[in-house]
């Protein structure tokens, strides 16, 4: 394994990928510094976070590097959504899925981003709001999007972790 490649919109996917480089000793690079970094066809773990069930910037990593493991962050809770989001990126059965709880903060999110996600937590927060019985999950996320959430924690590496021990 080179290195851990990662892309990131509100900076919670770098810190996980910083967290991830201290655990292994592996470095970790954004694509941008990964492109003269880190030689084609590297045998890589890939971060990106999660938009509409896809991981952002896999696609173009899978193009230069060999991926051995991925992990898509986003808001919902680590160890959920893996096989919606495997089908929507494409992401072939042979490579580990891992998904990763990041941090919320629409402030944080940059352009159309920003503006797409205001509108979902406007949608998001009026229905279920409006809703007499939520289940937890569905508290869980609205919570999140009322008071955004800081979430990114060393224990949501014990999976990826535990993989790369196992092909070490």
């Amino acid at each position: 394994m080179k290195a851990i490649i990662y892309t990131t919109n509100t900076g919670s996917t770098a810190q996980y990928a910083k967290m991830l480089a201290e655990k292994t000793g592996l470095q970790a690079f954004s694509m941008e510094e990964a492109k003269s970094k880190v030689e084609a066809g590297s045998e890589i773990i890939y971060l990106g976070w999660i938009m509409a069930a896809q991981v952002k910037g896999c696609k173009a990593a899978a193009k230069k590097y060999k991926i051995r493991a991925i992990c898509a962050v986003g808001m919902e809770k680590t160890g959920t959504r893996t096989e919606e989001i495997r089908g929507k990126t494409c992401v072939p059965a042979e490579i580990p899925l891992f998904t990763l709880q990041g941090n919320f903060n629409v402030k944080k999110l940059h352009g159309l981003y920003r503006i797409m996600m205001n509108m979902m937590v406007k949608m998001v927060t009026k229905q279920l709001g409006a809703k007499a019985e939520r289940t937890h999950r569905e508290n869980e996320m609205l919570e999140i999007m009322l008071h955004g959430g800081e979430n990114v924690r060393e224990e949501n590496l014990k999976s990826i972790l535990d993989y790369y021990k196992s092909i070490q």
